[in-house]
């Protein structure tokens, strides 16, 4: 009976461990064969990792070298709060002041030793980001303190060699730094609206997520793609406790640095531009004020600055009308400013010479129903006199002389209606009426500056092409690409758009603006340079205020160039609704902006006078006195 029931439980054994062999078999099979690709992609995440390593920033530098913005190494502190267990709390104790972050936050972060996946499975939690950005210095720091309490934690303590190996991954291990890098502007706010600055980005590589620095404005944005350089990656495994196992990496390529990118910009002409557009904010309390230096014969931009600005160091501590560029994004109704462009073109059709004679009825005229007023009760003036006293009214006589489909040809050859195709985001064409669309009162009000709009910089290309000799330029921001050494990749060069007018025609309209900063004749006399000889125009623009022009808000301008017949630079200076108490016209406003900047950069560019001084009305020049046998150098 025993040896029957022992057979039996025999039996049943045999049948339960077959069984279970049975089933390990299947399972085997299972995981071997059916499920081989899943366990192998699963195994490979949890061992292998690539990460991508961000290439160093090209720097941007002025047309001497002079660094604008650059790139820094940082770190990013990360934890493995995995490797911590029961030491979280100790770690974010000496970890706050090193990070200068909440304790309680930081224990909070590295007592999660656990995660769910998107599966839904609760794994071990191997990173978490303690503090971007911090600088390789204080990264040592915090090694040396992590290293010293983990020698202080087992000083004087009997511990096994397991409970060492513990505190020794905690302390040596469970914290790690990434590299990064923090984009910095040395000189703070100056050239903010031409350089711009940078940003987080995210990307998707691989299933992976990487966060990248990227150019969200000015020159960082539209050279983002150059000065980026092409990342770097690593493919490499890591051991059971996350480590890297270094002699397993299969793949380890260097990111290629980006290029540098070399402005037009002088940053001493930049920083002399800055300097006087502050007085004339704290004189006149405009709601912005803007200049441009630029080389007419290039297109080369020196300096191009509006207030107020921000420091692209800490953008977002500005508002957002700090950071944008008026110079490109503004329009506004030039005013007076844009009768360069009618005498330009009237002067070139032969419509009118310098010496023909209008009468500008005692600043009364009465046109298409309605009157056109002068600022002044001028009579009977020659063309050369309208310009250099700005008359609304001689203006008007001399565009309807030309005719409005010439008129609108002339408007739109020198640039107006269209963006000047600079290398900055946001540029605005600007407006300008079709002749189709104009009505009869249009073709007096149009030459004169209304029913238009223009940004600062087409108003200053466009006299710059009357200071080239006819030619417009576009407007050259950007010198030339280089690379980490040094060596210059890619050289950019001066682009002409069209001829508008004749060299002489130009000659013909630099002698009438000429007259405009004479004293005594025209409406600049503030922007006369005592040793250079000035063309140029002042503008005084009523703004629209509820479809109706205000007696209250203006847009005061001056734009011009030195030496007037052989000209160096084209200046232009702007204030948006000054006080009207504190003076309001472009010649009182910005001329004398004008005259600072010109005598400042003229000087330091070292630019060769036109005008000889006088002494005591007597004009000291230098001449060569010929004699027989020797060359005498006098002087009287």
């Amino acid at each position: 009976m025993e040896a029957a029931k022992s057979h039996r439980r025999l039996i049943v054994l045999t049948i339960i461990v077959g069984l279970c062999f049975v089933g390990l078999g299947c399972r085997l099979a299972d995981l071997q064969w059916a499920r081989h690709d899943e366990f192998r992609v699963l195994a490979e995440n949890q061992h292998r990792h690539s990460y991508f390593r961000e290439a160093p920033r090209g720097d941007i530098r002025d047309r001497r070298g002079n660094l604008l913005a650059t790139s820094t190494p940082v770190k990013n502190i990360c934890a493995d709060p995995a490797l911590l267990k029961k030491n979280s709390a100790e770690m974010a104790r000496v970890l706050a002041p090193l990070l200068k972050t909440n304790e309680a936050v930081l224990a909070m972060l590295l007592s999660r030793h656990t995660r769910t996946n998107a599966e839904g499975e609760v794994v071990p939690n191997h990173w978490v980001s303690l503090k971007k950005k911090v600088s390789v210095e204080d990264w040592e720091k915090i090694q040396d303190v992590l290293a010293q309490q983990f020698t202080n934690s087992i000083a004087g303590r009997k511990l096994k060699k397991t409970e060492i190996n513990e505190l020794q991954i905690a302390w040596k291990r469970s914290i790690y730094a990434e590299e990064d890098q923090i984009r910095t502007y040395p000189s703070g706010q100056l050239a903010a609206h031409i350089l711009g600055f940078t940003g987080p980005a995210s990307i998707v590589v691989r299933g992976e997520t990487n966060s990248i620095t990227t150019g969200l404005e000015g020159i960082e944005r539209t050279f983002d793609d150059k000065v980026r350089g092409a990342r770097g990656w690593v493919k490499t495994e890591k051991g059971s406790r996350r480590q890297e196992l270094f002699m397993f990496r299969e793949q380890d390529v260097a990111a290629r640095p980006g290029l540098n990118v070399v402005l037009t910009i002088d940053m001493r002409v930049q920083q002399i531009v800055e300097e006087e557009l502050a007085p004339m904010m704290a004189k006149h309390f405009p709601q912005s004020a803007s200049a441009i230096v630029l080389r007419p014969r290039t297109g080369e931009i020196l300096a191009m600055a509006t207030l107020p600005t921000f420091d692209p160091n800490m953008p977002g501590r500005f508002p957002g009308d700090a950071r944008r560029n008026r110079i490109l994004t503004d329009t506004f109704e030039p005013g007076s400013t844009f009768k360069t462009v009618i005498l330009a073109g009237a002067l070139n059709d032969g419509v009118v010479r310098l010496t023909d004679q209008y009468d500008c009825e005692n600043g009364l005229f009465h046109f298409a129903g309605r009157i056109l007023h002068d600022h002044e009760h001028y009579g009977v003036m020659s063309v050369e006199q309208i310009i250099a006293k700005s008359s609304n009214i001689g203006t008007a006589k001399v565009a309807i002389k030309m005719g409005k489909e010439r008129t609108y040809s002339y408007i739109m050859d020198f640039g107006f209606g269209d963006r000047t195709r600079i290398p900055l985001t946001g540029e605005d064409a600007g407006y300008i009426p079709k002749p189709k669309d104009w009505k009869l009162i249009h073709i007096s009000r149009i030459p004169i500056g209304q029913g238009v709009s223009a940004t600062p910089l087409q108003m200053v290309m466009a006299m710059a092409a009357v200071a080239n000799g006819g030619v417009l330029m576009r407007p050259m921001l950007v010198d030339s690409l280089a690379d980490e050494q040094g060596q210059t990749v890619v050289k950019y060069q001066p682009q002409t758009v069209r001829r508008v007018i004749s060299e002489t025609s130009a000659k013909g309209s630099v002698h009438a603006l000429k007259s405009v900063v004479e004293k005594g004749k025209g409406t600049a006399e503030k922007a006369a340079l005592e040793h250079y000889t000035v063309a140029g125009k002042t503008g005084t623009a009523q703004k629209v205020v509820n479809g109706e022009y205000s007696h209250e808000k203006y847009y005061s301008s001056f734009i011009g160039f030195f030496p007037a017949d052989n000209p160096e630079l084209c200046i232009f200076v702007a204030a948006d609704e000054p006080l009207k108490r504190t003076g309001y016209y472009g010649g009182v406003v910005c001329a004398p902006v004008f005259k600072r900047i010109a005598e400042r950069t003229a000087n330091f560019l070292n630019i060769k006078p036109d005008v000889m001084p006088r002494t005591n009305d007597v004009l000291v020049s230098e001449v060569f006195v010929e004699q027989p046998a020797t060359r005498v150098r006098g002087r009287f």
